[in-house]
């Protein structure tokens, strides 16, 4: 009898740990990228998903890939929102366009398996995608502000010294 039981437990345990399967999912994403390179070291990126699934699976376990490096993706407090971020160093964050790939479990599980293998994970479908058009990152003004007020005060001053000049000629 106890064998049964522990069996029984395994299965359930397992049953009720692994995360759902999401059929048909159906997504509304919005992001966010950082764009002012004065005021942080590194560009962020945010992406937040509300997914529906035709199947009604609530508690999806999903992972994100961008450029081949993975994120774990956080369930939000609401039923069925999703997001994930990461930053890079502004140099390496170009503009253009980045495709989020979100996974699975199991599909994510295959990806990290061809990846350990060496294999190609072009064949690893994503369970859906998201683009992100990054508009790259604001540098500040080509002058600062200092040295526009100091020629500014010095093209006053040379004109109120040759406007005086001239009076008293």
């Amino acid at each position: 009898m106890n064998q049964i039981s522990a069996i029984v437990l395994a299965v359930l345990c397992f049953t009720l740990c692994s995360g759902e399967s999401c059929l048909e999912p159906a997504i509304t994403p919005a992001y966010y990228t950082s764009s002012d390179a004065v005021i942080s070291s590194e560009s962020v990126f945010i992406v937040e998903i509300s997914l529906v699934c035709r199947n009604g699976a609530q508690s999806v376990a999903l992972y994100a890939d961008v450029n081949g490096k993975q994120f774990p993706v956080t369930r939000g407090q609401d039923v069925g929102r999703y997001q994930v971020s990461w930053s890079m160093p502004h140099k390496q964050a170009s503009s253009g366009r980045y495709e989020v790939k979100f996974f699975d479990e199991e599909s994510y599980s295959a990806l990290r398996k061809a990846q350990r293998n060496n294999e190609d994970v072009a064949s690893i479908k994503p369970l859906f995608t998201v683009n992100v058009d990054h508009r790259g990152v604001w540098s500040g003004p080509w002058v600062s502000t200092e040295v526009l007020a100091a020629a500014i005060g010095i093209i006053v001053y040379y004109l109120a010294f040759s406007a005086k000049s001239t009076i008293q000629a």
